[in-house]
């Protein structure tokens, strides 16, 4: 039985096309890296996994500015999923 914290990405179905794991990357670095993959993936979804403390704020905020949508947002583990815009 999943655990009651396990994100749906999870499952034996992922609802992501595209795993990133950005660890530690600064927000500057990581946005920039971030846009260039949503750029090669119009429509899809990408499972980002960023620990640095200001993706909780600059991610959701990115996603607003460009278009793309962000479906899920889990801060204390640094998940976050996105659907590329196109």
């Amino acid at each position: 039985m999943p655990e009651s914290d396990e994100l749906p990405a999870m499952s034996a179905n992922p609802l992501f096309d595209v795993e990133w794991d950005a660890g530690e990357l600064g927000c500057g670095e990581l946005l920039l890296k971030l846009r260039t993959k949503l750029r090669g993936m119009p429509g899809q979804v990408i499972r980002l996994v960023a620990m640095d403390r200001g993706a909780i704020e600059d991610i959701p905020s990115y996603c607003r500015i460009t278009g793309h949508q962000l479906l899920l947002a889990d801060p204390q583990k640094g998940i976050f999923l996105i659907k590329a815009k196109g």
